[in-house]
């Protein structure tokens, strides 16, 4: 859990920290139509994540931290200090895609590999400029191709959104064409270059999962394996196996005019597998409405909605959890 949530992060690191671009305009513009999914670029991956950078940015952060004007100003000058940084505007993004790839070096240990499609307005001179100030010159560019690589060598910690913390050492870009960047290590970037100069494209499935809400400010899918879920210690044997019996988990996150929706699906092996997790879910939320009652504040106000609002269906081997809390309860609990 950790480690998907530290690369979702450190890709958005990789966006606002980029020092990217050929900026020699060598790339052309491909002739694509635009309402394509950007997720169809990515290589080969275990998860894969949309992200509508626009909604995010001018409808779901204001409303989220409308009641949290200084976690909201401290948002604002960390996007201005990265445009400064970096020569990226994320407000100019009009969406991302994020695609991991799971590997299992040693017992217990879980390295995940991501790489990130930004697509939108950007400067490549600006970029480039930035970069290097950024990276104080240690940088090296690689032929892959027919594509420049930009590598830096940051090593630094960033803050993202002035929400995150995070140490980069080593990130390598590439213009894909005129409005589309691929970031992420040097291996993950090459391994976009490589997918776009075919006419193959993954993750169809995945992909499918990610975007079954076509109105999702973040959609998400991935595979689930049980080497992964042995990795991962949620401190509960009966939990651990039944999530061992998944194989697949997707979702999304959208927003109204007062709530944030989120959603979470999950396929099982089998029917019994699903309702076995049905079951025990539905126990632990009866446990945590006793518990959350004992809860003040932000953060007790912010649980009773969520477990209040929280369905849990299971239809033959696919489980679905949803639920709804108001934005204004989760914006005073961003950056504690």
């Amino acid at each position: 859990m950790k480690n998907r949530f530290f690369n979702f992060a450190l890709i958005l690191v990789a966006v606002f920290a980029a020092c990217v671009s050929d900026g020699q305009g060598q790339t052309r513009r491909r002739n694509t139509p635009a309402n394509d999914n950007l997720m169809t670029l990515l290589p080969q991956s275990d998860a894969v994540v949309h992200v509508k950078m626009k909604q995010l940015f001018n409808e779901a952060m204001p409303r989220i931290l409308a009641n949290n004007p200084a976690r909201l100003a401290q948002v604002n000058a960390a996007v201005e200090d990265f445009k400064t940084r970096t020569g990226l505007d994320p407000r100019m993004f009009d969406q991302m895609a994020f695609g991991s790839r799971f590997s299992y070096p040693g017992e217990g240990i879980t390295k995940v590999q991501t790489v990130a499609l930004a697509k939108g307005s950007f400067s490549s001179a600006a970029m480039v400029a930035a970069g290097r100030v950024a990276s104080n010159g240690k940088y090296r560019e690689e032929k892959y191709g027919g594509k420049t690589i930009y590598i830096f060598s940051l090593d630094q910690t960033i803050s993202v959104l002035g929400v995150f913390d995070f140490k980069v050492t080593e990130l390598a870009a590439t213009p894909l064409d005129t409005d589309t960047l691929a970031l992420g290590d040097p291996a993950a970037v090459r391994s976009v270059i490589d997918v776009n100069r075919s006419s193959r494209r993954a993750n169809a499935e995945l992909i499918a999962l990610a975007s079954r809400n076509p109105n999702a400010v973040i959609g998400f899918g991935g595979n689930m394996s049980e080497q992964l879920v042995r990795n991962i210690d949620f401190g509960n044997a009966p939990i651990a196996a039944d999530l061992a019996k998944l194989r697949q988990v997707y979702g999304s996150v959208s927003t109204t005019e007062k709530d944030l929706q989120v959603f979470l699906g999950a396929r099982a092996i089998n029917a019994e597998a699903a309702r076995s997790l049905g079951d025990t879910l539905e126990g632990l939320k009866q446990f945590g409405v006793l518990l959350v009652g004992r809860w003040s504040g932000a953060r007790g106000v912010l649980a009773k909605s969520a477990l209040t609002n929280m369905k849990i269906v299971t239809e033959n081997n696919e489980l679905q959890i949803q639920t709804a809390v108001p934005q204004a309860d989760v914006g005073p609990l961003m950056g504690n």
